[in-house]
C-alpha cells in the first residue's frame, strides 16, 4: 500500500497514480455534463414507475400523497406531469415540487390523487399535462369560515371559537357537525381519591390557514389551544391538518399536541376529537359498527329485531344483519310490529382498547343505567360507524391498538343525534402519568451525576428530566357515507385506516435518481452479497418480533425499540438507566429508512414511519428552553439530561419526509433551522469541560461530530426545500471553516459565529470520538459533497474517513498525535469504504471488508446468527432471544453493510 499523503495532497495525481482506480458503483447525475435550469428544457425525463406500497390495489382510500425524485437537471421547475395507469388510462393529479437541486432543477416533486378514478395496482408518471379531475375539489375562504367541496361531501371549518368541523355534508344530508377536540384533566394519578377533581377542556382555535387549495388536494391547518370548559385556562397547544381529496367521501386528519402542563399535578385522563351525528332514520333503521381482529366486523342496530321470540321475518332480519332499510312494519309479523316500542333502544357504545393485547366492547341503553358486556378481542383495527340506512360517519384512527390506551365511544345513538369520540388517551384508563421515575438519588452534583453513569448509564441531572415540551402525532379518518356499510365495505374502509394507502416509487427509480446518499437496491447475485443481505433481513426481523413479543407498544413508546439486552432476565434492559428506550442512538432511523430504499418492502416501511413519527415528536422538545433538542436514551424518553441535537436531527426525518410529503414532518425540519441557537441554552459537554466556559453568540462551542451533523441535516434540508436562504449560508460557511481548521473534522470541535455561521481559525487539535460520525454525520458530508464543489471540505472529510480506522502511525503522521483506542471500528468501516471509492485506492477497500467482517464493537462474521426459544418458567411469556444482539450495534451493521454494498461491493473478497 502507499504511503498515503497529507489531506492538501488526497486528491492530488500523487494517490491517483499510486493506487488502481475503483468503478464508482452509485449512477453518475443523469443530466447532462453543465446542465442548468436554463437548459433543462432540452432534458426529457424518464417515465416513474409507480405502485402501491402493499402491494395490489387498496379497496378503500381518503386519498394518497407520495413523493417522487428525480436526478439532477432532468426535471425543470413548472413542467408539468401527467399520471396514468399500466393500460394508459389518465388519472387526475396535482403536483407541486418539495425539493430542488443546487442547479435549480427539481429534485423532488410530490403528488396526490383522490378517487374520482378507481385505484388501478400500477401507475406511469411521466411529462405531460396532467388530466383534470371531472369534478374538482373547491376551495372557499370567508372571514368566518373555509368550506371545501370535494364533489362528494362538503366540509366547513370555522376559523373561530370552539368547534373546528361545523359541519360535514353529503348530498342533501348533514353527515356530522361540531367536530371538536376534548381533553379531560385530573389533579392526581395516585389511586384516584375521591378528591380528586376532573377538568373539561375543549378546542379553542387560534388560526386557520389553507395550506393546500385543490384542484386534487385541499389541507386545511388549524392550530390553537384546550380552553376550560369552566374556567380560563388554555393549555395543550394543538396543531390538527385537515386532508381531502378530489370525488373522496373521506377525511384525512393529523392530530398533533404539545404537553405543556406540570406533569406532577396535570394528569390528562382524556384526550379526544368528537363529532355529532344527526340520526334522522328509525330506531331499527340505525346502525353500530365496530372493527375487530383482522377483518372481524361487529355490527348492530340500535334497535335489535333479531333473536326476538316472535320472528318479524327472514327478509326484515336479514336486511338489518346487512345495514339495509327494513321493510314497512306493516309487513312484518303484527306480533313484533305492535310491541317495537317493548324492544330495548340501545344508545351508547363503547370500544376499549387499554393494552395491546385486549380490548372489550360494551353497550347501554343510555347513561344511568348498566352496561352490559358484547364481546372481546385481542387488537381492533380502529373504526366505528354511528349513523343509518340514510347515511353516518366511519370515524377511526391509524395504529390504533399499538397506541393504546383507546378508545371508540357512541353515545346517544337513540336520540335525535349521537355524539361520537375517537379517544386517543381513554378516560376508562388511568390518568396518563408523566413524573420522573425517581428522586435523584442524592445526585445534586456533576461528580455524583457522573458516577450514576458509571452504573446505571443514565445521565440524571435536577430538573432535566422532565415532558414540557414533548409532543403526539396520531393519524385519524373520518368518511361520510351516505348508507350503513356493509360488513365487507367496512372491514375495508378499517384497513385503510389501519394502514393508509401510499404509492410508492421502485428501489431502483430512487437510486436511479441519486438521493439519500451511497446505497444500492437489494443484490443476492453472489455468496457473499446474499450472506450479509441474510444477515440484514435477520436484524430487521428480530427487532420487528421483539416490539410485538416485548410489547413495545403505548401511547408515548410505539415507534421506539430498546437499546440493550439483559441476558440475565431474558428482558431488554427497560428499567436500567441509559439501556432503556434508544431515543435516535446510533441511528437506527436511518438504518430502517436505507433498508426500505434498497428493498421496497412495506413493514420495513411501516416500521421506520413508526419510528420518525415517535422519535421526530416524544423524544424532542418542541416547546420551552429546551425546543429544538431531543434526550438521549433512557427509562424515560424525556428523562435524561443529555438534551441534543444528535436526537432531533432532521436527518432521521427527511427519509419520511421526502417520500410522503407530510407537513408535520416538515414542520419539525423547519424549526430546526435555527437550532444553532440552542448552544446559548445549553452546553452538551458541561459536565467533563476542566475550562470555564460561557456562551458568547460570537465563540459558541460546537462539535464537528454530532453537533455539526444535527445542524448541518437541518440546513441542508431546508436548502433542498427552497426555504430560508440563511440555510445554505450557514451550511457552506460551516462547511468551509470546518475545512480551514488545521486538522478538519479532526479537531472536534470548533468556536462558531451564530451571525456568520462561521468557526473562527484554531490551534491544531486532536480530539477524535468513537460517536461523532455516527448520528447521521456520514450521510450528510456524503449528499453534501455529491451538491457542492468545495475541494477542500471533500479533502478534510476523506482525512477524517481514511484515518479514523488507520493505524497510529498514519494517524502521527498527518496530524501528530495518534487517535488512541477508538471504538466502533464496524460502523466506521463504512468511512474506509467512502475514502476508497473517492481516492481510488484498492488497498482502502480491501481494509473497509476486513474492518467490517471483524466486527469491532459489532457483529463479526463468525457468530451464530440465530435466535432460540425461550419458554416455560424462564420468562413472563415465550420469547425469541439473540443476545448477542443490541439496537446500536444492528443500527451501525446495518448502515456499515448497506454503505459498503454499495461503495465497494464489488470488492467484496
Amino acid at each position: 500500500m502507499p504511503q498515503l499523503p497529507r489531506r492538501s495532497l488526497l486528491m492530488g495525481a500523487a494517490i491517483a497514480g499510486a493506487a488502481s482506480q475503483l468503478p464508482l458503483t452509485r449512477p453518475a447525475a443523469a443530466a447532462p455534463a453543465g446542465a442548468t435550469a436554463e437548459t433543462l428544457a432540452a432534458v426529457e425525463p424518464a417515465d416513474v414507475p409507480l405502485r402501491w406500497l402493499d402491494g395490489g390495489t387498496p379497496s378503500a382510500l381518503v386519498g394518497s400523497t407520495w413523493g417522487v425524485p428525480w436526478a439532477r437537471g432532468t426535471l425543470a421547475r413548472g413542467q408539468e406531469l401527467s399520471l396514468a395507469t399500466a393500460d394508459g388510462a389518465a388519472v387526475p393529479v396535482q403536483s407541486w415540487p418539495i425539493g430542488f437541486w443546487p442547479d435549480g432543477s427539481v429534485k423532488w416533486t410530490a403528488h396526490a390523487i383522490g378517487t374520482g378514478v378507481p385505484p388501478a395496482e400500477r401507475y406511469t408518471l411521466r411529462p405531460g399535462a396532467p388530466a383534470a379531475p371531472a369534478a374538482p375539489l373547491k376551495v372557499t375562504e370567508t372571514r368566518r369560515e373555509v368550506e371545501v367541496d370535494t364533489g362528494a361531501i362538503r366540509c366547513v371549518f370555522a376559523r373561530q371559537g370552539r368547534v373546528l368541523v361545523r359541519e360535514i355534508v353529503r348530498g342533501d344530508r348533514t353527515v356530522a357537525t361540531h367536530g371538536t377536540l376534548v381533553c379531560l384533566r385530573k389533579d392526581d394519578a395516585d389511586d384516584a381519591p375521591a378528591t380528586v377533581h376532573t377538568e373539561r377542556f375543549t378546542s379553542e382555535i387560534h388560526k386557520v390557514t389553507v395550506e393546500q387549495s385543490g384542484p386534487v388536494r385541499a389541507v386545511v391547518r388549524v392550530e390553537g389551544k384546550h380552553r376550560a370548559d369552566k374556567g380560563r385556562r388554555e393549555w395543550l397547544p394543538f396543531t390538527v391538518r385537515f386532508y381531502l381529496y378530489a370525488g373522496s367521501d373521506g377525511i384525512r386528519m393529523v392530530h398533533t399536541f404539545v404537553f405543556d402542563g406540570n406533569e406532577k399535578k396535570d394528569f390528562i385522563s382524556g384526550l379526544g376529537v368528537r363529532f355529532r351525528v344527526p340520526m334522522a332514520d328509525q330506531l331499527y333503521d340505525r346502525h353500530v359498527r365496530f372493527a375487530g381482529d383482522g377483518d372481524g366486523v361487529l355490527g348492530e342496530a340500535v334497535r335489535g329485531i333479531t333473536g326476538l321470540r316472535r320472528d318479524p321475518g327472514a327478509a326484515v332480519r336479514q336486511a338489518q344483519i346487512a345495514g339495509r332499510p327494513l321493510p314497512d312494519p306493516s309487513t312484518w309479523d303484527q306480533r313484533v310490529t305492535s310491541r317495537l316500542h317493548l324492544i330495548p333502544a340501545w344508545g351508547d357504545y363503547s370500544l376499549r382498547q387499554l393494552a395491546d393485547g385486549c380490548f372489550d366492547i360494551r353497550k347501554r341503553t343510555s347513561a344511568g343505567h348498566g352496561w352490559v358486556q358484547v364481546d372481546t378481542g385481542r387488537r381492533a383495527s380502529g373504526l366505528a360507524y354511528a349513523g343509518g340506512v340514510s347515511g353516518g360517519l366511519a370515524f377511526g384512527m391509524k395504529d390504533f391498538w399499538q397506541l393504546h390506551p383507546t378508545q371508540l365511544d357512541v353515545r346517544g345513538a337513540a336520540g335525535e343525534h349521537a355524539e361520537v369520540t375517537a379517544w386517543l388517551w381513554s378516560p376508562d384508563a388511568t390518568p396518563m402519568d408523566l413524573r420522573f421515575y425517581h428522586d435523584g438519588m442524592g445526585q445534586d452534583t456533576y461528580p455524583e451525576q457522573l458516577e450514576g453513569l458509571e452504573i446505571t448509564y443514565e445521565d440524571y441531572e435536577p430538573g432535566f428530566g422532565t415532558p414540557y415540551g414533548i409532543a403526539r402525532t396520531t393519524e385519524l379518518s373520518f368518511w361520510a357515507l351516505d348508507a350503513t356499510p356493509s360488513a365487507e365495505r367496512f372491514a375495508q374502509l378499517a384497513a385503510a385506516t389501519a394502514a393508509p394507502p401510499l404509492v410508492v416509487s421502485t428501489p431502483e427509480h430512487l437510486h436511479a435518481a441519486g438521493v439519500f446518499g451511497d446505497w444500492s437496491p437489494v443484490d443476492r447475485s453472489t455468496d457473499a452479497r446474499r450472506e450479509i443481505e441474510d444477515r440484514l433481513d435477520f436484524l430487521f426481523d428480530h427487532h420487528r418480533k421483539q416490539v410485538d413479543q416485548r410489547s413495545w407498544y403505548g401511547f408515548w413508546h410505539y415507534g421506539d425499540i430498546m437499546h440493550s439486552y439483559d441476558t440475565d432476565r431474558h428482558v431488554w434492559r427497560y428499567d436500567v438507566g441509559g439501556y432503556a428506550w434508544a431515543n435516535s442512538e446510533l441511528s437506527p432511523d436511518l438504518w430502517l429508512w436505507y433498508q426500505y430504499l434498497r428493498s421496497g418492502r412495506a413493514d420495513v416501511f411501516r416500521f421506520a414511519e413508526a419510528m420518525t413519527r415517535h422519535t421526530g415528536e416524544v423524544d424532542v422538545y418542541h416547546l420551552g428552553k429546551w425546543r429544538d433538542l431531543g434526550t438521549r436514551h433512557g427509562v424515560l424518553h424525556w428523562a435524561d439530561s443529555a438534551k441534543q441535537l444528535r436526537i432531533s436531527s432532521a436527518a432521521y426525518r427527511r427519509v419520511y419526509y421526502f417520500l410522503t410529503a407530510d407537513e408535520r414532518v416538515g414542520d419539525l425540519m423547519r424549526d430546526l433551522v435555527d437550532s444553532d441557537r440552542t448552544f446559548l441554552v445549553l452546553d452538551p459537554i458541561r459536565k467533563i469541560r476542566t475550562e470555564p466556559y460561557e456562551p458568547d453568540p460570537h465563540a459558541l462551542s460546537i462539535g464537528t461530530g454530532t453537533d455539526w451533523s444535527g445542524l448541518a441535516a437541518a440546513w441542508l434540508t431546508e436548502w433542498e426545500r427552497g426555504g430560508n436562504p440563511i440555510a445554505r449560508t450557514k451550511l457552506l460557511n460551516t462547511a468551509r471553516t470546518i475545512a480551514a481548521m488545521p486538522n478538519g473534522f479532526i479537531q472536534g470541535s470548533g468556536l462558531y459565529d451564530l451571525d456568520t455561521g462561521e468557526f473562527a481559525p484554531a490551534q491544531p487539535v486532536v480530539s477524535v470520538g468513537s460517536l461523532g460520525a455516527v448520528f447521521g454525520l456520514v450521510e450528510m458530508c456524503s449528499e453534501l459533497i455529491d451538491l457542492v464543489d468545495m475541494p477542500e471540505f471533500t479533502d478534510a472529510w476523506l482525512q477524517y474517513c481514511r484515518l479514523y480506522n488507520g493505524t497510529a502511525a498514519e494517524q502521527i503522521a498527518e496530524t501528530g498525535q495518534s487517535f488512541g483506542n477508538l471504538n466502533l471500528r464496524q460502523a466506521h468501516s463504512r468511512l474506509t469504504a467512502y475514502a476508497a471509492v473517492k481516492t481510488g485506492n484498492e488497498a482502502l477497500a480491501a481494509r473497509a471488508w476486513q474492518e467490517f467482517y471483524t466486527g469491532h464493537a459489532g457483529y463479526p462474521r463468525n457468530l451464530n446468527w440465530r435466535s432460540v426459544r425461550v419458554g416455560g418458567s424462564a420468562v413472563l411469556k415465550p420469547v425469541d432471544e439473540a443476545a448477542f444482539v443490541s439496537t446500536n450495534a444492528s443500527a451501525q451493521y446495518g448502515l456499515a453493510a448497506i454503505q459498503c454494498l454499495a461503495l465497494v461491493g464489488d470488492h467484496l473478497p
